[in-house]
């Protein structure tokens, strides 16, 4: 009892004597952000702080505050021209921001070399809004280009296998052997989609999936991306201007303005939102 006395004391005495942030010579922690706040322990995959990015005179990015957890869909909901784009490329290292932080798996983007961004960039998938597939070559082949390129797979047997599988998970399992110029521009889509699905990255970045699809394919495509997302237990970040997109495929939304996140909640929370420019996205959605 008496020890136990004496140990508390010299704890008191030791806490009440121990240096401060400022006599350390380290920073204090920044405020966390509402979505750190969360009871959701989840591990942040994704953390931007006070990113800002210019092209000349015109300043696209201001301050763009964002964590992403492992597993979570985000969606971006945006008019164009807004800086949705531009932030997911700044993700992926496309673009460099100017000021700010941004951390992919505690990766400070801006810190990394060549060699080191590109082993990065093979744990993220990008989704072009033209699905960027080569052309010149066939669906097949289109899916095995990143195999064999990207993670050295040389068996033919291995290649057919993943090539196999990806394609039927996206409902294309007899568009193998056609050219893309064979497909409707939904297809396009889902084999751009199986395309960057195939070396299994842990995050998807998607630029106006729904783009130029008639409604029912743009449904088509998002029921995709859910299921997509389930299967492979992806981090995703969907840039759209598209409701029903935003609907389907939202764990959380964020309403980007003019360079910077103006609200951020469910879909449905949002709906009830006061600020006018957030009500402008829900005006005709039941």
């Amino acid at each position: 009892m008496v020890m136990a006395e004496k140990e508390l004391k010299q704890h008191t005495k030791d806490k009440a004597n121990a240096p401060t942030d400022k006599q350390r010579n380290t920073k204090p922690r920044p405020e966390k952000t509402a979505t750190e706040k969360s009871p959701d322990k989840k591990e942040v995959v994704i953390d931007i702080r006070h990113l800002k990015k210019s092209f000349g005179s015109k300043d696209v990015l201001k301050d763009i505050n964002l964590s992403v957890h492992r597993g979570e869909n985000v969606v971006v909901l945006g008019r164009s021209g807004q800086g949705k784009s531009v932030t997911i490329q700044c993700i992926v290292g496309m673009l460099m921001p100017d000021k700010g932080t941004l951390k992919v798996f505690d990766e400070e983007i801006q810190e990394l070399n060549e060699k080191e961004l590109k082993e990065l960039r093979i744990k993220i998938g990008f989704l072009f809004q033209s699905g960027a597939l080569y052309d010149s070559m066939t669906v097949r082949e289109n899916l095995e280009f990143p195999l064999t390129r990207v993670l050295k797979i040389k068996e033919q047997s291995e290649l057919n296998k993943r090539v196999e599988e990806v394609l039927e998970g996206v409902g294309l399992a007899d568009a193998a052997d056609k050219m893309p110029s064979d497909l409707s521009g939904g297809m396009r889509k889902r084999a751009g989609l199986a395309r960057t699905l195939i070396v299994h990255p842990e995050i998807m970045l998607y630029d106006e999936p729904t783009t130029g699809l008639d409604p029912i394919t743009s449904r088509e495509i998002s029921e995709l991306i859910l299921n997509m997302q389930k299967k492979y237990k992806t981090t995703s970040i969907i840039i759209t201007h598209d409701m029903e997109c935003a609907r389907i495929t939202a764990d959380r939304v964020l309403i980007m303005n003019e360079g910077e996140f103006i609200e951020e909640g469910s879909f449905e929370s949002l709906k009830k939102s006061d600020n006018e420019i957030v009500k402008s996205f829900f005006k005709d959605i039941s």
